[in-house]
């Protein structure tokens, strides 16, 4: 099965770090994360991938150009979630198609879910999990969608609804996305809306147990690497095996006299740590510089 993961957007609730990198290519465990999700996506049986790219999208041409098996869709338009898409619709076609948002991870082996949703018989099937703090996907006791970005008051658990939240993966068929205007900005969550108006059936795919992460705040880019640095997740078996205690240090870094590391923190390969510096449950950045008696705490230094 093919995949596309959705690499556009702005990030723009991680500025001023995303006016640097884009969120896909955000170091994660001193690895930029979109090698992270194709990683999973190859040892899962996926493939080829498409990868669409608009912002800063020189350097996810630079990083992804090369590699076999990943292919570039360059948008020099805005063309948002749905637009993206239905731009690569006869790329992907035939389908299904599993589709990734490129600021996440996700634990699940995504072939058993591609299996559960070949099952369904479902044109479009959402990969949803339990997370109030995102959940505003509204679900019938069939486990079809009845609404989007919905309110807690705008649910009827007596009727056997529930409020679920939208997990960034999700499967589709190509076709579905024909009702959009090819060349046009389009949110694709109000595309979904539409086609639910109109009688189309998308169906859910509840999953549980699993680890689950968005980077889309500084806060949570940072919780994920706390997470991952003091060993409370493991996305999946080959992520980064022999990871071992809160800090680690990239290939290269110099520590130099005095330098400290307190709770956790995440060195990126060829940084240099100034003497008498305090690090505290950060992320350092590749090749990044900190000066001499520097107390660097809950942040990302980028050089």
């Amino acid at each position: 099965m093919k995949a596309m993961i959705l690499a556009a957007g702005f990030g723009t609730r991680l500025r001023p770090y995303s006016e640097i990198r884009p969120k896909p290519l955000f170091p994660i465990l001193d690895r930029p994360l979109i090698l992270h999700l194709l990683e999973q996506l190859r040892g899962q049986g996926f493939g080829p991938c498409l990868v669409n790219a608009h912002y800063l999208r020189e350097q996810l041409a630079a990083l992804l150009g090369p590699r076999p098996g990943v292919e570039l869709q360059i948008e020099d338009e805005v063309l948002g979630t749905g637009g993206g898409l239905r731009l690569a619709m006869d790329r992907l076609a035939p389908g299904p198609v599993l589709v990734l948002n490129g600021d996440t991870l996700i634990s699940c082996r995504l072939d058993e879910l591609r299996s559960r949703h070949l099952a369904s018989g479902a044109r479009i099937s959402l990969v949803v999990h339990d997370h109030p703090r995102f959940n505003n996907l509204r679900v019938g006791p069939d486990g079809v969608v009845t609404g989007f970005r919905v309110g807690s008051d705008h649910f009827d658990p007596e009727r056997g609804e529930r409020l679920l939240a939208f997990t960034g993966v999700q499967f589709l068929d190509p076709a579905s996305l024909a009702g959009m205007s090819p060349g046009k900005f389009q949110d694709l969550i109000e595309y979904y809306a539409g086609l639910i108006e109109c009688g189309e059936r998308i169906k859910v795919i509840e999953v549980r147990g699993h680890f689950w992460a968005d980077i889309g705040t500084l806060a949570d880019y940072l919780a994920l690497h706390r997470d991952l640095l003091t060993g409370k997740v493991h996305p999946w078996p080959d992520f980064l095996p022999g990871l071992t205690g809160p800090v680690r240090l990239g290939e290269g870094v110099e520590v130099e006299p005095g330098a400290e590391f307190e709770g956790w923190a995440m060195i990126g390969a060829g940084a240099r740590i100034g003497a008498g510096t305090k690090v505290r449950r950060a992320v350092v950045w590749p090749g990044a510089r900190i000066a001499p008696g520097t107390l660097v705490e809950d942040r990302i230094v980028v050089g």
